[in-house]
């Protein structure tokens, strides 16, 4: 059974929403780190009239969760019918393959190490 990382980069406001939405599915745990950065759009705000010229950097927050593969699918609808306005900074899912994941305090590796 394989393994994976779930990044998921969305504004600020929206991790109170995501955390209970995960758990309601059963997602054990998370990372969150706070970030700044920007998209395509430079941080231009959808309701300025022109892209910037130079980056602007926006708070973030980047949220990271490992799951089995069978979940990626699930994981990922509900990501997004949670982060989805339909507007600029919705945010970006990035899923990576994990070839281990040791919990240090039991040893216990792979999915066991998940639960």
């Amino acid at each position: 059974m394989g393994l994976s990382e779930i990044e998921i980069i969305t504004a600020l406001n929206r991790l109170s929403s995501l955390k209970s939405a995960l758990s309601a599915i059963g997602v054990s745990g998370m990372t969150v780190v706070q970030a700044i950065g920007c998209g395509v759009q430079n941080g231009t705000q959808e309701y300025e009239a022109e892209m910037n010229q130079e980056m602007e950097l926006l708070p973030k927050q980047m949220v990271i969760i490992l799951v089995e593969d069978s979940q990626i699918d699930k994981v990922v609808d509900v990501i997004k019918k949670v982060l989805f306005t339909g507007h600029i900074g919705d945010g970006k899912i990035v899923i990576k393959p994990v070839s281990n994941i040791i919990r240090v305090r039991t040893g216990e590796e792979g999915a066991d190490a998940l639960h």
